[in-house]
């Protein structure tokens, strides 16, 4: 069952962040210096508290306590099989598309329960958009892919203007203003990729979530995404996860570090959160032995 907290009278209006949690059960690692979890983060955008995600029961990633800043870019780092991706999709409710999934604890989104009473899971979605690792465009038109999410939700207004905002905000605008009409397969990765971003952008979300976003991009196309997420923090909360260390070094304000905990053995895999702090910190500092040991190259 996922703890729930009371819901405040207008869910998209951001509430104070509650009080901090008790001690959690799930025992967790040691970090050196716990006073590096976030609690300077005064009002959050997410808010988890002993999160932990179980495919058939099984456990997959357990004991993840933190915050999210909003209007910064978060990035999520560690060996695959850590559970980043999983954690990213707890945030957007994008597990709950797998039967086996269960979500225990508790996430916050502007202090309001995610996974509480009568949420909306397409309403959540709305709100916080998500971008995948491939870039995934429909086999319509450029105009069209834009126009979708929209449609789908009603969303009133001219929608001619509502597909130009999204382009121009996923700097795509003028690479395709000539011929919104053609097929989006036609585009290049690094433009397809964009192309999601301005779907995504296109139901003026909160939170964009990033899932290894460049990972199937030449060098050029993904500088022209990072340079995005640099323009795009100014009005949306980004979360990315990624393997690339100097992707996360160069992008992100606050980096959280997860990491395959074998206590149980190879075929009791369970992801933890190992270090969470500012992203210079955590690169040329972390309070951690192992956060040092994966920046540094000696693993992962």
């Amino acid at each position: 069952m996922v703890k729930t907290v009371p819901e405040a009278e207008n869910p998209q209006i951001p509430a104070e962040p509650p009080a901090a949690p008790a001690a959690v059960s799930v025992p967790t690692p040691t970090v050196s210096h716990p006073e590096v979890v976030d609690n300077a983060i005064e009002r959050p955008v997410f808010e988890t508290r002993d999160l932990a995600v179980r495919y058939a029961g099984k456990p997959a990633v357990l004991g993840v306590s933190l915050k999210v800043p909003e209007k910064e870019i978060t990035a999520f780092i560690g060996p695959s099989g850590c559970g980043k991706s999983t954690i990213l999709r707890c945030l957007d409710r994008m597990n709950d598309l797998i039967p086996s999934a269960t979500v225990e604890g508790t996430v916050l989104y502007h202090g309001h329960d995610l996974y509480g009473p009568g949420v909306d899971p397409v309403q959540v979605r709305k709100r916080i958009g998500m971008v995948f690792q491939k870039p995934n465009p429909f086999p319509k038109s450029i105009y069209e892919n834009i126009a979708f999410g929209p449609r789908v939700l009603g969303l009133k207004g001219n929608m001619d203007e509502m597909v130009e905002t999204a382009l121009r905000r996923a700097s795509l605008w003028d690479d395709v203003k000539d011929r919104l009409k053609d097929n989006a397969f036609g585009m290049s990765g690094g433009q397809q990729q964009r192309l999601c971003i301005a779907r995504a952008l296109a139901t003026d979300p909160d939170v964009l979530l990033m899932d290894e976003p460049c990972s199937a991009l030449d060098p050029i196309s993904t500088g022209r995404i990072e340079d995005l997420m640099h323009e795009l923090k100014n009005s949306v909360s980004i979360v990315i996860v990624t393997h690339n260390m100097q992707q996360a070094a160069r992008v992100s304000d606050r980096t959280a570090f997860f990491i395959v905990d074998l206590d149980g053995g190879e075929d009791r895999r369970i992801g933890r959160l190992v270090e969470y702090g500012p992203t210079g910190r955590i690169f040329t500092n972390p309070h951690d032995t192992r956060t040092e040991e994966y920046v540094t190259g000696k693993f992962g």
